[in-house]
């Protein structure tokens, strides 16, 4: 039975309908309020104007000036991508031991993954800010304010979950394939390189994007890990916002144009990675 046919035996086609339009009003008119106040002026947003009464793209260039947009934007896709990177490498490596071998402890720390996804990210703020500052004193090493010493803090966070993803990913993957590789006299490197990354790159994809994700989409350890010279391009977005309350007039429409910028390059992460992430998010469910 086709995907089409199996929904609409679940529901009416009327309410099916119904429903669809409903969930695409409560995406798209937001966002189309977000385009076209952008593309307005600042008197005609803060006067309430739904559609502009005058298109400019004035405000995609004055925000490079009133905000800092692109120091923000280069730190965001430098720590990101690189949380990104290195989760997904590790938890693959990671998750590859725990399904494929049997040790003292294999359990604990399987069960110590999926215990870590209930741990509020706010409650360790703190901890890590005073591990960091530690690390400064006794090591003689600048944590605070650099960009490595957030994407530790990132991949802390990243890691795990991403190796549970790839464990419940390589749970489906058959034996027998590392099996003939190693008749054959291939080393675990080996097998690792050439069978698991390429079998697994749906899952890791997904691994990597919610990594990314995690980083980019932070603002509370970005606020308190970095310096201006650090900022990250949800910090820039957060104080160019708060810099504007209280103002005789309101830069709305630098607002919105700032907040699609910021929100471009996930877009496009998305678009590009689009059947990976579709694969990658349902083969461990089914397999």
């Amino acid at each position: 039975m086709s995907a089409s046919a199996e929904a609409t035996r679940l529901l009416p086609r009327p309410m099916l309908a119904t429903l669809t339009v409903l969930l695409c009003a409560m995406v798209l008119i937001p966002v189309s309020y977000i385009v076209l106040a952008s593309l307005n002026s600042d008197v005609g947003v803060a006067s309430g104007e739904f559609w502009p009464s005058s298109w400019s793209l004035e405000s995609y260039t004055k925000i490079w000036t009133t905000a800092d947009l692109s120091t923000g934007i280069v730190n965001s896709l430098i720590v990101c991508s690189c949380t990104a990177v290195a989760s997904a490498l590790l938890g693959t490596t990671t998750a590859y031991v725990l399904v494929r071998y049997s040790f003292l402890g294999r359990l604990t720390i399987l069960r110590g993954l999926v215990g870590l996804q209930s741990i509020p990210g706010t409650l360790m703020l703190l901890p890590v800010f005073v591990l960091f500052s530690s690390a400064g004193n006794y090591l003689g090493l600048t944590v605070i304010g650099t960009r490595w010493g957030l994407f530790v803090a990132y991949l802390t966070f990243a890691l795990p979950f991403s190796t549970w993803v790839m464990v419940t990913y390589l749970r489906g993957l058959p034996r027998e394939l590392e099996e003939a590789a190693r008749t054959d006299g291939a080393s675990t490197v080996v097998i690792l390189w050439r069978i698991i990354f390429p079998l697994s790159l749906p899952a890791i994809v997904v691994a990597g994007i919610f990594a990314f994700l995690l980083g980019w989409n932070d603002v509370l350890f970005a606020s308190v890990l970095t310096r201006p010279e650090t900022h990250t391009a949800a910090v820039a977005l957060s104080i160019f916002g708060s810099a504007q309350e209280g103002g005789a007039l309101p830069v709305y429409s630098q607002m919105m144009a700032a907040a699609l910028i910021c929100a471009l390059p996930v877009v496009l992460l998305y678009l590009a990675f689009q059947r990976y992430l579709v694969g990658g998010l349902t083969a461990g469910s089914v397999k």
